[in-house]
């Protein structure tokens, strides 16, 4: 049948039945009440929950970027899910993987089941991605909507660890997280976690294959960005630029192995891989968490840190860097390989924010997990410290 484009919107039969049924009115704009909210969020799988405004002072920098998403945002939802602790800390790495593989989705699930939900009574709501896909255009300067550990510290759900990602009071940093973008105001916002679950251990430093994290608390992101993310981004451009440097099959060969050709095929067919992660995998903190660790570190020490110390592996690198020299040092098992970290210099990106290669441009993510990750996508989700 086709459009009778002679009746007025006023008179679509479509029009006149909803006005029959009482349903020509606008949004929900009013205050929500957060138990009832919470409830919707819990119901949708959260592990936990909490709502911070978008008018909060830490959040400043998220404010345009979320206006921009959906106009009118007044609250910020943080959600997070559980992590299989076990998988995350197995040397087997793709069993690591696989966890964050099917975490990832599922608080994203989570995100749109909330959505949904509020949507059916008339809230606009949306979920930006826990991690892919981003506004790529925006590359290599900030490509993702929301800060999702940001949020998260805002609402409560923990604080940032050494290593870089929110470390929840009970779950620890085996969590994943999502946000969900909401016009109304919430009738009680979650105060901040007075105290910060990392209790200071200085494991995810040890671990660390290329000293990113420091126990000043300074943090190397380009090490941890050209190790860990090598399968993401800018390491899989540099891979491709290998590729087409190459004058030949064996020239490939002797710059690429077979296993790394497998890695990387491997990561474009069934999601990419992290090198690493290691930060998460040892960290004990968190209420669930430190039972053990508490009852005997040296069992802690010889099942979960020592394995990943002692892993033979991999471990890409920046040509005469910091990293290099650590994993010559610390780590006689692992074999350093130098790669281009994939950030060109400002000359070979016009238009661009001018910074050192390697370096990091405000706001560009760190860490590797919650996010599992910048992060990229980060561990808790693809963002900013």
């Amino acid at each position: 049948m086709q459009v009778d484009k002679a009746v007025k919107v006023k008179d679509h039969e479509s029009v006149r039945r909803a006005d029959a049924e009482g349903r020509i009115k606008g949004y929900e704009t009013g205050e929500l009440d957060s138990e009832w909210l919470r409830e919707i969020c819990i119901e949708a799988g959260a592990d936990d929950v909490g709502f911070a405004a978008l008018d909060d002072p830490s959040l400043a920098e998220e404010r345009d970027y979320a206006l921009e998403a959906l106009a009118g945002t007044q609250t910020l939802i943080s959600v997070c899910v559980k992590l299989n602790r076990d998988n995350i800390r197995s040397p087997a790495r793709s069993l690591s993987n696989m966890e964050w593989h099917e975490a990832g989705p599922e608080v994203q699930e989570v995100g749109r089941r909330i959505a949904l939900a509020l949507q059916e009574r008339g809230v606009r709501a949306v979920y930006p991605a826990m991690s892919f896909p981003m506004e790529t255009h925006r590359f290599p300067e900030r490509m993702w909507t929301v800060a999702h550990k940001k949020v998260a510290v805002a609402a409560g759900l923990g604080h940032m660890g050494i290593h870089r990602n929110v470390i929840h009071p009970q779950f620890g940093s085996f969590i994943l997280l999502e946000t969900i973008l909401i016009q109304p105001r919430v009738s009680d916002y979650s105060e901040q976690l007075e105290w910060n679950p990392c209790l200071g251990c200085n494991l995810c430093v040890a671990a660390c294959p290329v000293g990113a994290i420091k126990a000043d608390e300074e943090f190397d992101f380009a090490a941890c960005y050209t190790h860990n993310y090598r399968e993401f981004m800018t390491g899989f451009s540099d891979w491709v630029e290998t590729v087409a440097d190459s004058s030949d099959a064996d020239d490939y060969r002797e710059r690429v192995s077979d296993a790394e050709t497998v890695s990387m095929w491997q990561s474009l067919t069934y999601k990419p891989n992290y090198k690493s992660a290691y930060c998460v995998a040892v960290c004990p903190a968190g209420d669930d968490v430190l039972g053990p660790y508490i009852n005997d570190k040296k069992e802690h020490m010889n099942d979960v840190v020592r394995p990943l110390q002692r892993r033979e592996e991999n471990v890409y690198v920046i040509p005469e860097s910091q990293a290099e020299l650590h994993v010559k040092k610390r780590f006689p098992n692992k074999t350093p390989r130098r790669v281009s970290s994939g950030l060109r210099p400002p000359q070979d990106r016009p238009g661009a924010t001018p910074r050192p290669i390697g370096g990091r441009a405000a706001g560009e993510p760190s860490g590797s997990a919650n996010g599992a990750g910048g992060d990229g996508r980060s561990a808790n989700g693809g963002e900013p410290e």
